[in-house]
């Protein structure tokens, strides 16, 4: 069982929603303290176990025929087990909770239950977020921003300009990443019956979404300033990884995964430019 658990809340992703948040509470608090530890211990495994568990109890059907589940992209564990896996996500989570909640004020509150909210509504009935097309893109950024956003407000910060241009731009970013996600499982997708924003565009033009999302996203992070602009370079990797697909068939948008193997690979080595970017940013 606990490696199933493991398995569910995809470890390779789990830096993807913990960095976010750490990050955004040590800029605003500048300091080491509970709140960070906690939070950051919160959306590194819990939070990951809890969205992705939901997510691959209610899309079990659809991804018994989906040749990249069962793997790093998503688990598939047996129907018998999908009780004890929302259980245990539910009570991982809850004492986590629980201190965030003693720790923040009403701001935190609100922006946690939304971002709980977005983990729960993606995947399970009777929202079911994931099969609304565009929803689901916006629906899935949410995962990903709304660490950050938790982070300022846990750590007693303001949403000032240059903080909502790079938010602004890390939404791109997600939007972007899960539309050119979606590419992948168009036809197996569309077999079972599923929306995405990838069945109701079709895959060349759900790659192209992507492209512009991700160009946004880089040119949005040119009004940040200095150093905070530089991150603008940091699309191209992104728009290079997703060019190659920009005219690919539904018939053939399986081969997207291979796109997307490299974008999972991207997104380290980006997050660790940003890391130098910020320590440059602290140094000065």
């Amino acid at each position: 069982m606990i490696r199933d658990l493991l398995a569910v809340s995809r470890p390779l992703s789990w830096v993807n929603t913990a960095y976010p948040f750490a990050v955004a509470y040590l800029l605003t608090a500048r300091d080491i303290d509970v709140a960070l530890v906690v939070g950051t211990l919160f959306f590194l495994v819990p939070y990951n176990l809890a969205m992705y568990g939901v997510n691959d109890v209610f899309d079990y059907a659809s991804d018994l025929a989906n040749p990249r589940k069962g793997g790093v992209e998503g688990a598939l564990i047996s129907p018998a087990r999908h009780r004890a896996v929302l259980v245990a996500a539910a009570a991982v989570s809850a004492p986590f909770v629980a201190v965030l909640l003693a720790l923040g004020g009403p701001a935190s509150w609100l922006v946690l239950a939304v971002s709980i909210f977005a983990v729960v509504a993606y995947s399970a009935p009777p929202f079911r977020f994931k099969e609304i097309p565009f929803l689901d893109s916006v629906t899935s950024s949410t995962h990903f921003v709304s660490p950050a956003l938790y982070g300022i407000a846990l750590a007693g910060g303001a949403l000032d300009a240059p903080a909502a241009v790079v938010l602004g731009a890390f939404f791109l970013w997600g939007v972007a990443s899960h539309a050119f996600g979606a590419v992948q499982d168009v036809v197996p997708d569309r077999a079972a019956g599923i929306g995405s924003i990838a069945t109701a565009l079709g895959a060349a033009a759900t790659v192209r979404v992507a492209l512009g999302a991700w160009f946004a996203a880089g040119l949005l992070m040119t009004a940040a300033g200095p150093p905070a602009a530089w991150a603008a370079v940091l699309a191209v990797p992104y728009l290079a990884m997703a060019a190659p697909y920009v005219r690919v068939s539904d018939a053939d948008s399986a081969r997207a995964n291979r796109g997307w193997r490299h974008f999972l690979w991207i997104n380290y080595g980006c997050g660790a430019a940003v890391t130098v970017l910020l320590i440059a940013t602290a140094l000065r």
